[in-house]
């Protein structure tokens, strides 16, 4: 995508009016913001695409007589889409999954008249046990974006999800809430989304014994997290890896190919047991 190449003609006039290091961050903010725009506009075509539910399907399986090879199997993928948002943020993201093994993989359009965190969990919920109905798995991964995160680390806190999730994938998601754009506190559900909200406060109680593993995506030019590391998961019972993301904003968060593959490794991990080489030191997107 030649997103970045449009912003190299301002890139002497912002070494001559700025120091060096606000030079190179203003240039990255720039590249990131060029990038955010070109995603807002493929997205906006995109979106009608996903307002329906997906068409759910069973996979088939063979007859008992059937020999069959021992074969090392992937639990299903959950997708939730973040606010006034649906499926069709995860396009991308899901051809890189099924281009990777990950061929059951599924989303889930929550309403965007949704007011209620607890009631997206308890739908989230509903989802992944017909998922493990259909498909014979006994747990799903799930990756949630933004707002999506929040709802499935709500299900498996405090619905008893940690049964059914074996990993939690978040990308730019409140985790200890955001301040941006105070005027839109008239949503309830942002209001959820605040610091020191009733849900927040849930979450940040003790969750002992919680069997489910948290990777968190957090980007530095995350316009949407106020403050940045809200996107961090900080609880002591929790089995939690932070991941940052240098040089792109929000909503490239689940489009980016360099996420997709460290959400990839970090699923991948773990089945293994190792900890993703992405976690090392973060990823950075030039």
């Amino acid at each position: 995508m030649k997103v970045t190449g449009a912003v190299i003609p301002f890139l002497p006039l912002c070494r001559r009016l700025l120091p060096s290091s606000l030079a190179g961050l203003s240039l990255a903010l720039l590249k990131a913001t060029a990038l955010e725009l070109a995603i807002l506009a493929g997205h906006v075509l995109l979106y009608p695409s996903g307002i329906a539910q997906e068409r759910r399907t069973t996979p088939q399986l063979p007859a008992r007589d059937t020999a069959q090879l021992p074969t090392e199997t992937n639990p299903p993928v959950v997708l939730l889409h973040g606010f006034i948002d649906n499926r069709s943020v995860f396009v991308l993201l899901r051809r890189s999954l099924a281009q990777h093994g990950r061929h059951q993989v599924e989303s889930l359009n929550y309403s965007p008249l949704t007011c209620d965190i607890r009631t997206a969990a308890e739908l989230l919920g509903r989802h992944i046990e017909g998922i493990c109905e259909r498909t014979g798995s006994r747990q799903v991964d799930v990756v949630g974006h933004s707002l999506g995160g929040l709802i499935a680390r709500y299900y498996v806190q405090c619905l008893g999800g940690d049964v059914r999730v074996r990993t939690l994938v978040t990308l730019g998601t409140p985790h200890s809430g955001t301040r941006v754009v105070p005027l839109a506190n008239a949503h309830p559900i942002v209001r959820q989304m605040r610091p020191g909200s009733p849900v927040l406060e849930k979450l940040a109680a003790p969750a002992p014994g919680c069997r489910t593993h948290f990777v968190s995506f957090w980007s530095d030019l995350d316009h949407l997290m106020d403050p940045l590391e809200t996107a961090c998961i900080d609880h002591p019972d929790l089995m939690a890896q932070n991941v940052r993301v240098t040089g792109i904003g929000h909503l490239a968060l689940p489009v980016h190919p360099a996420v997709a593959t460290g959400i990839r490794q970090a699923l991948d991990s773990a089945r293994t047991g190792a900890e993703a080489t992405a976690q090392a030191g973060g990823l950075t997107v030039a």
